[in-house]
């Protein structure tokens, strides 16, 4: 009985970060005008993200919160303001559900919206 021998040799391509419903963001930077700048920071930052996990992630964005159901929240501009997004990480998607200020962000329930 001969063996043959193999490899199987599996490899993950990062994938750079591609957000959805960026146009959330937009609307509220025009709603909030002093959030442009740290809303366009947030977007590169996103757009040029091969993350693989909440590592990396606080790499780039220290005071990121892994909720629950993939959810993850971020401060922006010294937390005056909150992004709630779904991240997954193997399809490089960023999918924004939540853009509002701190005070809207503590009426909803994070980790279902």
């Amino acid at each position: 009985m001969h063996f043959v021998k193999f490899s199987l040799s599996l490899r993950i391509e990062k994938l750079k970060m591609r957000i959805r419903n960026r146009a959330l963001l937009d609307k509220f930077a025009k709603k909030h005008a002093d959030s442009t700048k740290a809303m366009q920071k947030f977007i590169n930052i996103v757009e040029e993200a091969e993350w693989q996990n909440l590592n990396d992630i606080k790499t780039d964005f220290n005071s990121v919160d892994y909720v629950t159901n993939e959810r993850y929240v971020f401060d922006i501009k010294g937390n005056k303001y909150r992004i709630i997004a779904v991240i997954i990480f193997v399809g490089g998607v960023f999918s924004i559900r939540f853009v509002g200020t701190h005070a809207e962000y503590s009426k909803i329930d994070a980790k279902q919206i």
